[in-house]
């Protein structure tokens, strides 16, 4: 497969700071994140209740009306916009849900955000999945591929793509055999190299 210019990217913790808006949702339904949270990945142990049901609670907070309002990570309009402007198109693969409305929500959201057009594919897989097999459509064609969740990126990197990690508190500490952006302007740096 080959496609010119086309960037492969996350949503959540990529383009849109999911984090923020889902601790406010969960400080609204009463609970508090635990100390060092921070660091954790885990939304389990960021808040210190079960799996099963902190996987509700995702899947609730994805599915619902929030999910249309997120707002940018960082500095991800300024640079997002100008690979864009640039020729650069973007297929967004997000771990959001099954769920029709709240597909509808994503797309609106990044198209209000980041303009119309910007994100020529838009790939929702249900709440929490892999994303091994969607990007095994994408085998050896060496696209970058955005993402803030190491496994997720080390599938990216088995498939022949070349991953940038987006750091955040959860992935600061360890090595990682592909490069690691603060923000959207190291991105485009690596990028456009």
């Amino acid at each position: 497969m080959k496609l010119k210019k086309t960037i492969l990217t996350d949503a959540d913790g990529v383009l849109l700071n999911w984090e923020y808006a889902f601790n406010i949702w969960m400080q609204e339904h009463g609970f508090q994140t635990v100390k060092g949270y921070q660091f954790m990945y885990d939304m389990a142990e960021r808040y210190g209740i079960p799996k099963e049901q902190v996987k509700k609670l995702v899947r609730q907070f994805n599915e619902s009306a929030t999910i249309g309002y997120l707002p940018a990570l960082r500095d991800a309009v300024q640079y997002v916009t100008k690979l864009a402007d640039e020729g650069w198109e973007f297929h967004c693969i997000t771990s959001l849900s099954k769920n029709k409305y709240a597909q509808r929500l994503r797309r609106k959201n990044l198209d209000k955000i980041f303009g119309k057009g910007v994100f020529t594919k838009l790939i929702c897989l249900d709440t929490g999945d892999a994303k091994d097999d969607a990007l095994a459509k994408y085998k050896d064609s060496k696209l970058y591929w955005i993402e803030d969740k190491p496994d997720n990126a080390k599938a990216g990197l088995k498939q022949g793509l070349k991953p940038i990690l987006v750091e955040h508190g959860h992935n600061m500490k360890g090595d990682y055999p592909y490069p690691k952006a603060k923000d959207w302007e190291h991105i485009y740096k690596i990028v456009t190299a």
